[in-house]
């Protein structure tokens, strides 16, 4: 099983404040999670559901 690679999101803030993680090396999943509490709740996006949200949110 292929373990998620986790990245910081290039927008987060610099400082380590306000932080998402993404995921996005695994098939057909993208995983988001608060990098402040990693154990806690993640999100899982379909690949064209993850793209929409990233547009939707640059506009």
């Amino acid at each position: 099983m292929t373990e998620p690679n986790w990245r910081t999101a290039r927008r987060s803030n610099a400082s380590g404040g306000n932080c998402v993680e993404v995921a996005d090396n695994l098939p057909g999943l993208v995983l988001v999670r608060d990098s402040k509490d990693r154990p806690g709740a993640t999100l899982i996006f379909d690949p064209a559901a993850w793209s929409a949200f990233v547009v939707a949110v640059k506009h």
